[in-house]
């Protein structure tokens, strides 16, 4: 595939696993276009990308939580872009009793792992419908395959994700569009995020990735044509077989003992 005029958009690029996503397609020589929140330093990062690997890159700040913007955002993409990889990258968590989460807290999750993804991928399909061959790729999590208490609606919000992409996969799966969904664990985005699984015990380090192998890892995948990515099967394995009524007190008791510490 010639792609020497077309691009790869990533959301949440500005550090961490999209940060990582963007400099595997790089190394592939493919052009990216990188999406985040402003006051991340992402011309920065945008500029040093295309300067190492010698590839195209342009960069949009925004805050995906307000759908407005991201209207806004496609709108341009699909002015003055090809585009033949789209990656949902961009997520929000957090760890809170139900009772104490604010109304922004819930709505912020919510708009931006729910909303976005889905009307980011809904506007920008026309335009990967066009190309020769194209990709998504949605960024959902094992917490996907759990409830869990004191994550309540980052969970929920990932259900979703999952469900959202192998449903779109199947209907798209004689298309050019080929749609993949992966289901990471936590990952060493940075010192505090490493530190704060580390207070989890043994259930939180089970499931510590690296970004840059999940990255590459992913976009290999995703290549090959892989609908469902499990860059753990350790704790897919343990997730999947692991009966309801155990793994719910489980993960919740793991995640009780982040909050106490």
């Amino acid at each position: 595939m010639n792609t020497k005029e077309s691009f790869a958009v990533v959301t949440g690029a500005s550090q961490g696993l999209g940060k990582a996503f963007v400099e595997s397609l790089a190394r592939k020589n493919i052009n990216v276009i990188l999406i985040s929140l402003p006051n991340q330093h992402l011309k920065e990062v945008s500029e040093a990308i295309s300067e190492k690997y010698n590839v195209k890159t342009y960069y949009y700040e925004v805050d995906l939580s307000i759908k407005e913007n991201v209207l806004q955002m496609t709108v341009w993409l699909n002015k003055l872009f090809d585009i033949h990889i789209l990656i949902n990258n961009a997520g929000l968590g957090g760890t809170k009793k139900f009772l104490d989460a604010s109304f922004g807290y819930i709505d912020n999750i919510l708009q931006v792992n729910v909303m976005a993804t889905s009307l980011i991928t809904h506007q920008l399909l026309p335009n990967l419908l066009k190309q020769p061959q194209a990709y998504i790729l949605n960024v959902s999590s094992m917490a996907a395959f759990s409830p869990i208490g004191f994550k309540t609606v980052y969970p929920a919000s990932k259900t979703f994700i999952h469900s959202f992409s192998r449903g779109l996969h199947e209907e798209l799966k004689d298309t050019n569009v080929f749609v993949s969904v992966v289901n990471p664990g936590a990952m060493k985005t940075n010192s505090d995020v490493c530190e704060r699984i580390e207070k989890q015990g043994f259930l939180g380090r089970l499931t510590l990735l690296d970004p840059n192998k999940v990255a590459s890892y992913c976009i290999d995948q995703l290549f090959k044509k892989d609908s469902v990515i499990m860059v753990n099967p350790i704790s897919w394995l343990v997730m999947k077989m692991l009966p309801i009524w155990i793994k719910l007190p489980l993960m919740t008791n793991a995640i009780r003992k982040e909050i106490e510490a």
